[in-house]
């Protein structure tokens, strides 16, 4: 089981995961001047997709075209470590944790890789669609090759 300690020894070494910059605007804390609970999950999401789109999966608007970027989240964990309480230019590291056919279990930690501050660490469940049936579909060779270097990078 992991610990707010070894999230934060996680955040600081760049050989764990893949590290995707994200930003913290000043309209995403909440009345008690941090960052809102649901920010946490829009923030994973967005160095997610970053992450995947930089290695040519497409997440766009033409639904019928996105292949492997077409998959919906099935469970979302997250626990909270401390609070973000200003804007400015964050992380998530991204790791892979299991793939499945048509799922993919991946962890991330919210943090400030240059001080070593782990703010959230969580994982993600994501089952790939068939666009046109929206049933489950398996993961494209591409998309396999990809999670798994990026499992590898968590070894």
């Amino acid at each position: 089981m992991s610990t707010a300690t070894d999230s934060a020894q996680q955040a600081a070494d760049p050989a764990f995961g893949a590290l995707v910059p994200v930003e913290v605007h000043f309209d995403d804390l909440d009345s008690f001047g941090m960052l809102h609970n649901a920010r946490y999950g829009v923030l994973t999401e967005r160095a997610w997709i970053s992450y995947w789109q930089g290695h040519g999966i497409a997440f766009d608007a033409d639904w019928g075209q996105m292949e492997d970027g077409f998959n919906v989240v099935k469970e979302v964990r997250i626990t909270f470590d401390r609070p973000i309480t200003r804007p400015g230019r964050y992380a998530v590291r991204l790791r892979v944790e299991h793939l499945g056919t048509t799922s993919l279990t991946y962890g991330f930690d919210v943090c400030d890789p240059q001080a070593g501050v782990s703010y959230a660490r969580g994982s993600r469940t994501v089952v790939r669609l068939d666009p046109g049936t929206r049933r489950p579909a398996p993961w494209s060779d591409r998309a396999r090759a990809l999670a798994e270097r990026l499992r590898e990078l968590a070894a």
